[in-house]
């Protein structure tokens, strides 16, 4: 089936025991590129035509996103972790018979990214991470002017159904609004017509809004506690790491967020974005393209 992504199909795959949507297209080197909250495939839109001239890339929609199969919950919130969806990103490359892929995170794919390669770095050759520092970092530098802006961290992991009730009044009011608020211009015009109607349509599906906070449910308890295991036994990425983040994002205001990653892994290098804000692959796509082939090619 044609994708919304020029020049992509798409294709229902079966990993890890459900169901991703998944987007692929062009030929060349495996590229996997994971979206974020509160978006799905489609915020990779702008740039994947053109990474597609030269790899094969792979967008999955997260589980519980886009057109991904939303799984129920569980009381550990290890259903919605990093480490299950790495698994999913895992059984995405054995159906394609890929052994090692390049990936590249945004946001919440970010975090898929970075804990795939902490759990299976004999799979991994590059990684990019776009917009994030780990999330026991970034819970550790919380205060009150960050909280303010990533108030949606405490929020969406509040205990179901509050936070899905909330959003579900008006889900897709509440996803233009969180959209433009997080955009360097406070506006909509990053997004185009058909990724606006793709982020409403899912932010109108009380069980895909559920996923969602899921999603954070689990960073705020099972993903940030793996990481915590994983600082205090040294384990450090392997895989060479390109960081960008935005001059108007979240981690730019934890103090030091290139330093934050080189605690992390063995090879980092990174840049700051201007003129965007968190959505960079849509605010800044020429950027972002420039600094993904210059890491990947």
């Amino acid at each position: 089936m044609d994708s919304a992504i020029s020049g992509f199909v798409k294709e229902q795959i079966k990993t890890n025991g459900i169901t991703l949507s998944v987007h692929h297209g062009g030929h060349g080197a495996p590229l996997i590129l994971l979206h974020g909250y509160p978006q799905n495939h489609m915020c990779w839109s702008k740039v994947a035509p053109d990474l597609a001239r030269d790899f094969h890339v792979i967008i999955p929609d997260l589980r519980g996103y886009g057109e991904s199969e939303v799984v129920a919950a569980d009381e550990e919130h290890r259903m919605y972790s990093k480490r299950e969806m790495a698994l999913d990103v895992a059984g995405v490359m054995d159906h394609f018979g890929i052994e090692k892929a390049h990936i590249a995170g945004h946001d919440r794919g970010a975090r898929v990214a970075y804990r795939f390669a902490l759990d299976h770095p004999d799979r991994l050759e590059r990684l990019a991470i776009l917009e994030i520092v780990p999330t026991v970092d970034f819970w550790a530098a919380w205060d009150a002017e960050l909280a303010m802006k990533a108030y949606h961290w405490t929020f969406l992991a509040q205990p179901a159904p509050l936070p899905e009730r909330m959003i579900a009044t008006d889900g897709p009011a509440y996803m233009d609004w969180t959209l433009a608020s997080w955009t360097y211009t406070k506006d909509l015009s990053a997004f185009s017509d058909a990724a606006l109607a793709a982020y409403r349509a899912q932010a109108a599906d009380p069980a895909r809004i559920a996923a969602m906070c899921n999603d954070y449910r689990a960073g705020a308890f099972f993903d940030r506690g793996l990481d915590a295991e994983d600082r205090a036994a040294g384990r450090m990425i392997t895989a060479p790491l390109c960081f960008l983040w935005a001059e108007a994002g979240f981690p730019a205001r934890t103090g030091d967020p290139l330093g934050i990653w080189r605690a992390w892994a063995e090879n980092v290098t990174g840049q700051a974005v201007a003129n965007t804000g968190h959505f960079m692959p849509e605010e800044q796509p020429e950027a972002v393209l420039a600094a993904l082939r210059a890491h990947f090619l």
